[in-house]
């Protein structure tokens, strides 16, 4: 059992055996990392497929395509995160139980406050979310895991671009 984001959840804690000359320390390390991020990447997934769903205004299909794209960049990214976790030997942690547990994201609102509370709601998470794999990047760089903290990179390059893609429709 591990506690993260107040919450306490399992987490598969044994390693397989890899013949990769990082230190079996760093890599348990960094798979819980990359498996914190898996499960937070997951829920923004899901959370601005919701909002894809449920948009609703004048700016509707404008919208409606934004977060479909938003979701997609995000989706792309989370069978090499997992890929990487097992090629350290780990066990991606990829059920939407794992990442309900695990996510420090808010639950996404079931009502749109205005034409633009789903473009708010979903860059309060990006931003979040943008926070946390660059904690990650730092991290697994310490770790001596430059391949880690390379594909964390990319997570973060897109994360920021959807978040100023969104925050451009809040803008004045």
């Amino acid at each position: 059992m591990a506690l993260f984001a107040g919450k306490v959840f399992a987490i598969h804690t044994s390693m397989f055996d890899t013949r990769n000359d990082l230190s079996l320390d760093a890599r348990t390390s960094a798979v819980s990392i990359m498996n914190r991020l898996l499960a937070e990447l997951t829920d923004l997934h899901s959370q601005t497929k919701t909002a894809h769903w449920n948009v609703r205004g004048h700016s509707f299909y404008t919208l409606h395509k934004l977060f479909d794209e938003l979701a997609e960049a995000i989706h792309g990214h989370l069978d090499p995160l997992a890929e990487r976790i097992t090629a350290l030997g780990g066990f991606a942690m990829g059920t939407v139980r794992n990442a309900a547990q695990a996510s420090e994201l808010e639950e996404f609102p079931s009502k749109q406050a205005g034409e633009f509370g789903y473009v708010e709601a979903l860059a309060e998470r990006f931003a979040q979310t943008g926070t946390a794999v660059r904690k990650g990047i730092d991290d697994t760089d310490e770790l001596g895991d430059a391949d880690t903290a390379d594909l964390l990179t990319a997570i973060s390059r897109d994360l920021d671009k959807g978040l100023w893609f969104l925050e451009a429709h809040t803008s004045q």
